[in-house]
């Protein structure tokens, strides 16, 4: 019986002075049922090797001795063969499934598209195949997501109708390119289990491009790892931590964050709050079918950060981090509540109140490609703060963006370059010189380790932690990643519909949470350690998906997402908890009766 892929001697070559060798040699077989993961650090070549086998690059840079497909040569097929196979018997799920839907279509009709093109239904019953898709996929109320566009759903949910779009015509094939990479645990979880079970169910040979290898432990029986365009270990995941030899499967190893590892000790705090929230409300209009309503994202949440300190926002997608960090800069607007920058109010105050304040806060977001200007020099988006702050004199300015760029470990040759000549974390580092260049007393960084590969991670995170010791600064971290948080962190608040519901010393919540739905999102982190599918049974996986601000649960808000007393505590409101000593989910019920006494 033939393999379901067959890749030997793929090579793809990118013209240019000198020429760049992006694949060199690869070989790679995927039997059918089977999933295996292709890891390595960003510019390895793995999603250069997709698009290879999927005939989506040049056919002048590709060259293989040969590319089988459940037996059928691929090499040397023309563009309109390939068409009729892509979607039928091999697939792919990109990266971003934001800018890979079609923003003016809707699911329905994206998902009907891919039935009737490939012959899979009609065109008058399609929409009865796209539900049953979404229904494969477990997605909630598919008769009403069908009329959904992209940009109204999650990100676990968008990433799901990708995967549905993928199964939808049962390829052989499925090439999964980081489909979990911007996805908090529980929804990284979510998607991994629905990978793993399509695999098992319908005999779909998978490949999982990722750079986190404590993601492909829990789903993958094979670990490829990639390094400068070649296959440098082929290895079984059960033996992946004992007997891996090249030295960088060693390094990638090495490199990933471990939530089970000790927290490290707390820096101590610098004297008083240097900004604080204080019941903190912010809203927005949304349009739910033909109505507007008004969505309070981010409800009576009061917080403090420290000078000095690091404070981790951890939460599902969704609760309303993003909307509250951009409300301590002005971006979103308050309906209610205090804030104040070093005890001054700084709600109301006029225009110059909040110039100051901005040079003295600054944000690095979540993906540096989107705010680096492509038209702009590295340099010249450095001494952009400068030149906005009034800061030093015209002709000392590139000096300053220089050494920032030394200061977060980058050649100060870089200057001259575009933001598209860099890799992702040369990206990343710049965005942190332009937020350090201005000498700020407190850095609110959204999601800035997501997109990176872990060694790189590793990198980034040894870095800040230099940088705050050396110049004392302050951070607000939003992050869906707990480990990175637990590394990283002094203190950690856990959010959920747009409340804080636990927060403390990073240690003693991760090693004693409070509150069940903290808890559980820890049970949710992906380990190095975890036994393949052991993530998939936890209950927050199994549970149903993520609460809506939209659509909170009826009875306790927590009980779609604790692993224990689910049904019990769906029928009681807080008012109503009665505790039973002998009752094993008394737990449970009590600290659900705590959070709603102090709220």
């Amino acid at each position: 019986m033939s393999a379901a892929l067959q890749v030997r001697k793929l090579e793809v070559r990118f013209p240019g002075t000198p020429e760049v060798r992006a694949v060199d040699g690869l070989d790679l077989h995927l039997e059918a049922g089977e999933t295996v993961a292709l890891v390595g650090e960003s510019g390895c070549g793995k999603t250069v090797t997709a698009k290879a086998i999927l005939g989506l690059l040049d056919r002048r840079c590709v060259s293989a001795e040969s590319i089988e497909l459940g037996g059928r040569e691929l090499s040397g097929l023309g563009e309109r063969a390939y068409r009729k196979l892509r979607g039928r018997k091999i697939s792919m799920v990109f990266q971003e499934p934001l800018t890979a839907l079609d923003p003016v279509f809707s699911v329905g009709k994206q998902l009907e598209e891919v039935l009737v093109r490939h012959g899979a239904a009609q065109r008058g019953t399609a929409h009865l195949g796209a539900r049953e898709a979404l229904h494969r996929l477990g997605l909630p109320d598919a008769d009403k997501l069908l009329h959904r566009y992209p940009h109204q759903l999650s990100g676990g949910m968008r990433q799901r109708v990708l995967i549905a779009m993928a199964m939808a015509c049962g390829p052989s094939v499925l090439i999964a390119d980081e489909p979990t990479t911007a996805l908090d645990v529980t929804s990284q979880a979510r998607v991994l289990a629905h990978l793993s079970a399509l695999s098992r169910e319908h005999g779909t040979a998978v490949l999982l491009i990722t750079h986190d290898l404590a993601v492909a432990a829990q789903v993958c029986s094979r670990v490829l790892v990639m390094r400068q365009g070649k296959i440098v270990e082929d290895i079984q995941t059960a033996r992946l931590l004992s007997d891996s030899h090249h030295p960088h499967t060693r390094e990638l190893l090495a490199a990933v964050p471990q939530a089970g590892k000790p927290a490290p000790a707390a820096q101590p705090s610098r004297g008083a709050a240097l900004l604080s929230l204080e019941q903190r409300r912010v809203s927005h209009v949304v349009r739910d079918g033909v109505r507007r309503r008004r969505l309070v994202a981010v409800n009576d949440v009061s917080l403090e950060i420290r000078k000095g300190e690091i404070l981790g926002l951890v939460g599902e997608s969704g609760c309303g981090k993003s909307t509250l960090a951009q409300s301590l800069l002005g971006i979103k607007s308050a309906d209610a509540g205090n804030l104040l920058f070093q005890g001054a109010a700084i709600d109301g105050a006029r225009a110059a109140h909040w110039s100051a304040l901005r040079r003295r806060v600054q944000l690095v977001f979540q993906d540096p490609r989107a705010s680096l200007s492509p038209r702009r020099t590295v340099g010249e988006s450095l001494a952009e703060p400068l030149h906005h702050f009034a800061i030093g004199e015209p002709a000392s300015r590139p000096g300053k963006a220089a050494r920032a760029l030394e200061r977060v470990g980058l050649d100060p040759s870089l200057a001259a370059r575009f933001p598209a000549e860099l890799s992702g974390g040369q990206r990343q580092r710049v965005a942190l010189a332009r937020a350090l260049v201005a000498e700020p007393d407190l850095i609110v960084a959204d999601e800035p380790l997501s997109s990176l590969d872990v060694t790189t991670q590793a990198r980034i995170i040894d870095l800040l932690k230099e940088l705050r010791a050396e110049l004392g600064f302050a951070m607000l971290l939003v992050s869906h990643d707990l480990a990175v948080i637990r590394q990283l962190a002094d203190r950690v608040a856990v959010m959920y519909l747009g409340k804080i519901v636990e927060s403390g010393p990073c240690r003693s919540v991760f090693e004693r949470p409070a509150h069940p739905y903290t808890e559980a999102l820890i049970k949710a982190i992906p380990g190095l350690h975890d036994s393949r599918g052991q993530a998939q049974a936890r209950a927050l996986v199994d549970s149903a998906e993520p609460p809506s601000l939209l659509t909170p649960p009826a009875g306790c808000v927590f009980h779609t997402r604790c692993p224990v007393a689910m049904e019990q505590c769906a029928r009681v409101d807080p008012p109503e908890y009665r505790l039973d000593g002998d009752d094993p989910n008394n737990k449970h019920i009590a600290r659900c009766l705590i959070h709603e006494t102090n709220s």
